[in-house]
């Protein structure tokens, strides 16, 4: 059967306009937090940028008056750590900003682009909220949020039909293994969010009994043993889809240990890692909201480039136009 979305290109425009302000007042709500603006760049030797899996190639171009290298921001969860101390922010309140990058070494498909556009969040702790029940709570926060979200696109548009369960299910990469021995780490991801339709993957970074991590994440901010995404089951497509990567971030500690973990001990030196290991930074927890991604998945898209305007071959435009899929 020919795919065809519910929706006009013009309606799928005022739809993603819907769907963003009514996520982003939620999630503001749920986490007490206050919208800032943010850096599209930053230099390299500032330690700010997000390196990913170590291996995404940030996008440099140089400023003729300054005579000096920028590059584009692959992430800002380091800024937005820095951004909490500067603007004063208290406990349990943080910011939350709108994150546009270039990820030029992407394998463009169905899910994944070269523009990124995420919701980047960041929130004041306490030391004593450095735990995994600290973490689960904020999860729970967050889902409640795509719950509310969910109701008021089914209400606003009834021709899509839309259900996420009523509960998160929390697995841990270890018990993620246990369960499914035989089968790839995304296989994994797929089986449990097909059989859960919501999971929270956490504890991702160190190696599993076969000697690898469950997936690749920079030693500099996210604390591996309070970290996770948000996994959705999406029967459009039948796959897994991540719509957000958050965690506790490092403390001295952690990062130290990380840093060695990965041979990457030489960032200790940048001014990122000294403000880390100096306290002079707060103790925070954030993370990353896709926001094509969750447009994607509330407006039954089969493609993310149906909710986002970004570059494709046209051998793909092609043939996704033979399959009824209209790219903005």
């Amino acid at each position: 059967m020919e795919y065809q979305s519910a929706l006009s290109l013009i309606e799928t425009e005022v739809a993603i306009k819907f769907i963003k302000d009514t996520f982003e007042r939620e999630l503001a709500k749920a986490l007490k937090l206050t919208r800032v603006s943010a850096p599209l760049f930053v230099q390299p030797e500032s330690g700010l940028n997000d390196n990913l899996n170590g291996f995404e190639r940030a996008v440099r171009f140089d400023v003729l008056c300054l005579k000096k290298e920028v590059e584009i921001v692959q992430s800002l969860a380091k800024w937005k750590r820095m951004a909490l101390a500067k603007y004063g922010f208290e406990a349990e309140t943080g910011l939350y900003t709108d994150m546009n990058a270039i990820r030029r070494d992407e394998d463009l498909d169905a899910l994944h682009s070269v523009y990124v556009d995420q919701w980047d969040w960041e929130k004041i702790i306490t030391k004593e909220e450095r735990t995994l029940s600290y973490l689960k709570k904020t999860v729970r926060s967050i889902y409640n949020a795509l719950k509310k979200l969910a109701n008021a696109v089914n209400k606003k548009y009834p021709q899509i039909t839309h259900s996420i369960p009523n509960k998160i299910t929390f697995i841990s990469t270890k018990e993620l293994e246990k369960k499914y021995p035989d089968l790839s780490r995304k296989d994994r991801e797929k089986a449990a969010a097909k059989e859960y339709g919501a999971i929270f993957l956490y504890q991702i970074g160190y190696p599993l009994r076969d000697g690898a991590p469950h997936d690749g994440r920079a030693a500099d901010y996210d604390d591996w043993k309070l970290n996770g995404d948000i996994i959705l089951w999406y029967d459009v497509l039948g796959i897994a889809m991540e719509i957000s990567s958050m965690g506790i971030r490092v403390d001295k500690d952690s990062l130290v240990k990380q840093l060695k973990a990965k041979k990457e001990l030489h960032k200790l030196d940048n001014p990122y890692c000294q403000d880390v290991i100096n306290d002079r930074l707060p103790l925070t927890i954030g993370g990353g909201i896709g926001q094509s991604r969750l447009c994607m998945f509330f407006l039954n898209k089969a493609h993310i480039g149906e909710v986002q305007s970004s570059i494709w071959s046209e051998e793909s435009i092609e043939e996704y136009s033979k399959k009824g899929i209209k790219l903005l």
